[in-house]
């Protein structure tokens, strides 16, 4: 069942971390502080998937509602703020719950273009089901964006490197809450062995700074390119 997993070695695979409207939308109860650059970078990223026809595999954060006393304000399990952007789905996708089992469809990523699973925590690795298709699967590269880079980009990072994959963690289309704190994950993450790299490094350079989904000023106006705050030293 696994087996062509390790069989077909691609050379790229994308892997969108939390790409959800409570992460990246500017009335989100996890809003991300860079949202508008984030937004249209990982708009570009997606376009280059499409049309270079790279496997996504997306992480998205789910937790349940129990009656109104969840642990966590955001992402609950039936609410506008869980689902995924838009443009970060693809429409031959498969959806998998966080359930504990690790039982994955025959041939998953030849018959998906994209595949979408959901953690109940900040580290995917401590789903099974995620642990087993990151671990197993091959590509000579996996290209990481999404959000928060301290958080689940980080744990999905150094994850990644300690199973052997080489990844590059896309600065300008990952978010973060704490600039301190991400900058500190960001140099984690190169001295672990992961590349840092723009956008424009694998999608090209734009003039476009469509976000297309969010409704707050900084998205809806004619605003100037914004400097890429977070920089690898």
């Amino acid at each position: 069942m696994i087996r062509q997993l390790m069989k077909s070695r691609r050379k790229f695979i994308l892997v969108d971390v939390n790409t959800q409207k409570d992460y990246l939308l500017a009335n989100g109860n996890a809003r991300i502080r860079n949202h508008r650059r984030v937004l249209a970078n990982i708009r570009r990223i997606l376009a280059w998937a499409r049309m270079k026809h790279i496997p996504v595999i997306s992480i998205s954060d789910i937790y349940p509602d129990n009656n109104g006393f969840s642990e966590e304000h955001f992402c609950i399990e039936g609410t506008e703020g869980q689902k995924k952007i838009h443009y970060t789905l693809l429409r031959n996708r498969l959806s998998l719950p966080a359930d504990g089992f690790n039982n994955l469809p025959i041939n998953i990523m030849h018959q998906y273009r994209q595949v979408i699973f959901h953690k109940r925590g900040k580290d995917p690795f401590e789903e099974p089901i995620i642990e087993r298709l990151l671990s197993e699967v091959q590509a000579g590269q996996f290209i990481l964006i999404g959000a928060d880079t301290e958080g689940a980009v980080k744990a999905t990072a150094l994850g990644l490197l300690q199973r052997g994959k080489k990844i590059a963690v896309v600065i300008d289309a990952v978010g973060s809450k704490q600039k301190k704190e991400a900058e500190m994950a960001l140099r984690k993450m190169k001295a672990k062995g992961a590349r840092l790299i723009e956008t424009k490094k694998i999608a090209g350079s734009t003039h476009l700074r469509c976000v297309g989904v969010c409704d707050c000023k900084a998205c809806r106006g004619n605003t100037r390119k914004t400097p890429v705050e977070i920089t690898a030293k």
